[in-house]
């Protein structure tokens, strides 16, 4: 039996649960029904033609992902709901490389290592490289590399950039270069990933080989991603990637029974949040600009529609927003 939407949703939660013709940023702040919202619209989708393996969900924790997953069995039952690919970003992509480790020189049975393993194993290759343990402790070190994953610096990338090299001088550690080039090589004889590896890798899987990352752009017809203004640059290049090429004739697909499903993307954030939402969603739609299928609308600092050819935004709050924000 399907839900009446309508019925349970304010005019603003039904209008972004129900808007599924294109990419759509819906922000959200506290209160807002955020949660519900993305609730009712992946039960949407599952009652408009989307097999729940053709939905990917992303949140920030699992305990979220979870209770989620259980709102959607109420409304759908356990058994389609079971089969949403729905979790953290982490959660997710260890599952992907999980299947696809051998191409990028891991087995499917990698270990995955938590903060405490990580700076276990720094602490070796500091005391290793007999250097001054009072200056670079392990939680600091661990730290700038995990930086350096989370902004995409692969350990040759942060050995060239003069500007890191310049900031670890002025704080007396110029060798953390040497330090990760060992971590990083050491975790691959090891057949080990840290957290960051689960998305630096699935990065490197999606950009290197081609063939897979339009597997898995086939598989994703829909994807949804959670509090999107915490996201860091390697999770927004890695939705950037499954996003690619929505413009194209191949952004359909075609069921058993002839359905054809688009390609899209929903964001949820709150810009109240965060100071680099802005610059998170300034990628995305640079991503999206691409696919002007449709007139959409633009709500400026005095609240009031202009119809632009430009992406959806809809407004979960009462509350004006002091600057536009378009995707």
């Amino acid at each position: 039996m399907n839900t009446n939407y309508k019925d349970e949703l304010n005019e603003s939660q039904y209008e972004a649960v129900t808007y599924i013709d294109g990419p759509s940023l819906v922000i959200a702040g506290a209160g807002s029904g955020k949660t519900r919202v993305l609730t009712y619209k992946i039960s949407y989708l599952l009652e408009n033609d989307y097999n729940p393996w053709n939905i990917l969900a992303l949140t920030f924790t699992n305990k979220a992902a979870r209770e989620m997953k259980e709102r959607i069995a109420q409304q759908v039952g356990m058994e389609r709901a079971r089969y949403l690919w729905m979790g953290t970003f982490h959660s997710i992509f260890s599952r992907i490389l999980r299947t696809e480790a051998q191409y990028i020189g891991f087995t499917s049975q990698f270990t995955i290592y938590d903060t405490t393993d990580s700076k276990s194993m720094i602490h070796s290759i500091i005391k290793e490289m007999k250097l001054d343990e009072k200056i670079y402790r392990p939680g600091i070190v661990q730290a700038r590399i995990s930086n350096a994953k989370n902004h995409l610096l692969s350990p040759t990338r942060y050995a060239a950039d003069k500007e890191v090299y310049e900031s670890d001088r002025a704080v007396k550690m110029p060798m953390i270069r040497e330090i990760y080039a060992h971590y990083w090589e050491r975790c691959r004889l090891a057949n080990v990933m840290d957290f960051d590896d689960l998305l630096v890798y699935t990065y490197i899987l999606f950009r290197d080989f081609p063939e897979i990352l339009a597997r898995y752009q086939d598989q994703f017809r829909y994807v949804l991603v959670d509090e999107y203004q915490d996201t860091n640059k390697v999770q927004d290049e890695i939705v950037r990637q499954l996003m690619q090429n929505l413009n194209e004739n191949k952004n359909t697909y075609k069921m058993r029974d002839e359905t054809v499903l688009p390609r899209r993307i929903c964001v949820v954030g709150d810009d109240a949040q965060s100071i680099y939402f802005v610059v998170r969603i300034s990628i995305i739609y640079f991503l999206l600009l691409k696919n002007t299928l449709m007139q959409k609308s633009l709500i400026g600092h005095q609240g009031k529609k202009e119809s632009l050819n430009l992406r959806k935004t809809i407004v979960l709050e009462k509350r004006l927003l002091m600057r536009p924000i378009v995707l």
